[in-house]
């Protein structure tokens, strides 16, 4: 759980539910990963590059090899909200960078993930633009295979099909299926507040062996001098 998001109880805003990327940002991409209960984590090699978190949406793209058409293309297709995911094709060029985020946020397009490379990072930080990356390059790309759009791809490891629910943050990325999503706000949401009661406890001086139920090997003093 992010404790900046929810107050020190694990209360959330009750407009924010499985519908609310503010909801699944508070929630953050670690508790649903644990609370789901799911191989939903993608790559970790896939990490923010903006440092702005992201919810929301996915609009799979697949590129062809060092070719962003499929990208242009996205950001006109994709519903407002979306966050692109996309395959780069194994080719680490700048596929993306100022000129088609300023294009997307005019789109409403919510961020990006891709398993490829970018560029422009300062502007990408200045303009607020979520952006989750497998690293960076400024090696230019071709505009001339339309690639796929809104089809199902696997990215980063995951399998993501249009309508899957992307959780994007300094963490990692997750993506929760479109069918299991109710399900996975209601593990996490008990999860944050099961984590924000450990965390009350342990500041008025209770030990995490307690809490979880551990022990310390037999004959092993902890805690005294």
């Amino acid at each position: 759980m992010h404790p900046e998001t929810g107050d020190a109880a694990g209360h959330f805003p009750e407009s924010w539910g499985p519908d609310s990327p503010e909801g699944w940002l508070a929630l953050g991409s670690a508790t649903i990963y644990e609370a789901g209960g799911l191989p939903c984590a993608m790559d970790p090699a896939i990490r923010s590059i903006s440092g702005v978190a992201v919810a929301g949406a996915a609009f799979p793209v697949v590129c062809a090899a060092g070719d962003n058409l499929a990208l242009h293309l996205a950001i006109l297709e994709a519903p407002p909200g979306s966050v692109l995911v996309v395959s780069a094709g194994g080719i680490m060029g700048g596929y993306w960078g100022e000129v088609m985020t300023v294009a997307a946020q005019a789109r409403g397009i919510a961020g990006l993930v891709i398993d490829g490379a970018v560029r422009d990072v300062q502007a990408l930080r200045n303009r607020r633009f979520p952006v989750f990356a497998r690293g960076l390059a400024i090696l230019h790309t071709t505009k001339h295979e339309p690639g796929v759009r809104g089809g199902p791809t696997v990215v980063g490891g995951m399998l993501v099909h249009a309508g899957d629910w992307v959780v994007a943050d300094e963490d990692g990325v997750v993506i929760v299926p479109q069918s299991l999503r109710h399900r996975v706000w209601e593990q996490a949401l008990e999860r944050a507040r099961k984590e924000a009661d450990y965390l009350n406890r342990l500041s008025q001086g209770a030990t995490t062996l307690e809490l979880y139920g551990l022990k310390a090997p037999t004959g092993e003093r902890v805690g005294g001098h």
